[in-house]
């Protein structure tokens, strides 16, 4: 089996089992919260403190893999995540589940960028979006198997199964990294970033952590605002060092490169909206509908299906149409799907629901494939490594402001009534789409030559008819 296959496959075990795990928790959170004796809403912590911790150490990871090699970083972030999966299932309280998810960041803050890198640095530009397919394909099992299991669980057994599950997925990745995996290093790595990375990881950590804490009656609203100022001014101060900074652990000068400016900024949004989806929608259907664990996850799985017939046709998709076009279309039509939930009743088809999450499910696919490539289809290899970083610290802080949003807007639309109600999750569908359409106004900055030698657009790409064949 070629490089450009087997690399992503063995990088996409690491995948399945952290996109598998969140999946899982997702459709989980109302089990556990019952468990706990708290809101819903609260155990939005156990799902922003992974992010968080993802967001603080992934501009480490790369460093790290330049310095001491690719497979050692790859394997020592597998294991952390596997130690982490069993901490959580033998979690008491809320606290205690929070920091086991922080230890699971810890891991996923390695093993994804990390692994992203090792393919990146294996595979040739024009082979980038088969080989990002390659390795989505089995990450993309996760979310499917993640509802359903996860339900199944929840409903006959007990929640912390979920956690345990990860074991046997991460014991494989191990055994295969060891194997399989090159031990790929940078060249000429400088001193670590110690000033750059304190003032980002701070900055990221009060910015993150007041997001998440707002609305959810922790601590006095000040203190909430004086976290989210603090975290602002560290960013900002992180900035203005950065720009003498010999060797910054995040490299802001890539922004210079038009495509993963605009590629970053636009997913950023994209994600925001999309974001808050696998939050939200399992609270509608079970806190809204009454839906089981296990039914609520048989319909949203359905999205992951639509995914996962996406990557077969990504490639032909984008020779056809080139990036420019593809973005600016689909995440026009991925706002819509994204806010089609806010009109599901209790007396909504089953078959209306799956089919509106699957065709969805399809189109955020399309989106995530083409900017992942498109992201580095201008980086040199020696800019990989920091360029990866800043591409997955983008997405963490997305995904934690998504789910922020959605938990914010669902709480103010509760006020005054007793419990949560269905009709609470129609604003927050809304606003999570209208979020998803602003990423529009970047997507509309590319050229309609953007990353074609990544895409191998028919139009800028005489000799595509033959590359498409080859594949």
């Amino acid at each position: 089996m070629p490089d450009r296959i087997l690399l992503p496959l063995i990088v996409a075990s690491a995948l399945f089992m952290e996109n598998l795990d969140s999946t899982v928790l997702s459709t989980a959170l109302p089990a556990i919260a019952a468990d706990f004796g708290v809101s819903p809403l609260y155990l939005k912590l156990a799902l922003t403190s992974y992010l968080l911790a993802l967001a603080i150490f992934i501009p480490a990871s790369g460093w790290l893999a330049d310095r001491f090699g690719a497979r050692l970083v790859f394997r020592l972030a597998i294991a952390t995540f596997t130690i982490g999966s069993i901490w959580c299932g033998l979690s008491e309280s809320i606290a205690e589940l929070v920091a086991a998810r922080i230890v699971q960041g810890l891991g996923g803050s390695m093993m994804v960028p990390v692994g992203r890198l090792i393919v990146l640095r294996s595979v040739e530009k024009h082979e980038l979006v088969g080989s990002l397919a390659w390795l989505t394909i089995p990450a993309l099992i996760g979310p499917l198997m993640g509802p359903p299991v996860g339900g199944f669980i929840t409903t006959f057994f007990d929640w912390r199964w979920i956690f345990w599950i990860n074991v046997p997925v991460g014991i494989l990745g191990l055994i295969l990294a060891t194997l399989y995996v090159p031990d790929i290093r940078g060249e000429g790595v400088g001193a670590f970033d110690t000033r750059g990375f304190l003032l980002s990881g701070l900055g990221l950590a009060f910015f993150m952590s007041g997001s998440t804490i707002l609305g959810l009656d922790l601590m006095p609203a000040a203190y909430v605002i004086a976290m989210l100022v603090a975290g602002a001014l560290l960013l900002a101060g992180y900035v203005v060092y950065s720009r003498s900074a010999p060797n910054p652990i995040i490299d802001l000068t890539l922004f210079r490169i038009p495509t993963f400016w605009i590629s970053t900024m636009g997913t950023m949004l994209f994600r925001v909206g999309v974001g808050a989806t696998p939050f939200l929608l399992p609270l509608l259907l079970q806190v809204g509908f009454g839906m089981t664990p296990f039914r609520s996850g048989m319909i949203t799985f359905s999205a992951a299906i639509g995914a996962v017939v996406m990557k077969f046709i990504a490639t032909p998709i984008l020779w056809l149409y080139g990036f420019r076009a593809v973005l600016v279309t689909n995440a026009i039509i991925s706002a819509v799907f994204v806010s089609i939930p806010a009109a599901f009743t209790m007396t909504t088809p089953i078959w209306i629901m799956v089919g509106v999450l699957l065709a969805g499910g399809f189109s955020r696919s399309l989106q995530f494939t083409s900017v992942s490539a498109l992201a580095f289809a201008d980086i040199e290899t020696r800019q990989l490594s920091k360029a990866t970083a800043i591409t997955s610290v983008a997405q963490q802080l997305a995904l934690t402001i998504g789910i922020s949003v959605g938990a914010t807007v669902v709480q103010i639309a509760s006020i005054g009534q007793e419990a949560i109600t269905a009709e609470a999750f129609a604003p927050a569908f809304i606003v999570v789409g209208l979020i998803v359409v602003a990423s529009v106004f970047f997507f509309l900055r590319l050229t309609p030559d953007a990353g074609h030698q990544v895409s191998r657009h028919r139009r800028y790409a005489p000799d595509a008819v033959t590359v498409m064949r080859e594949r």
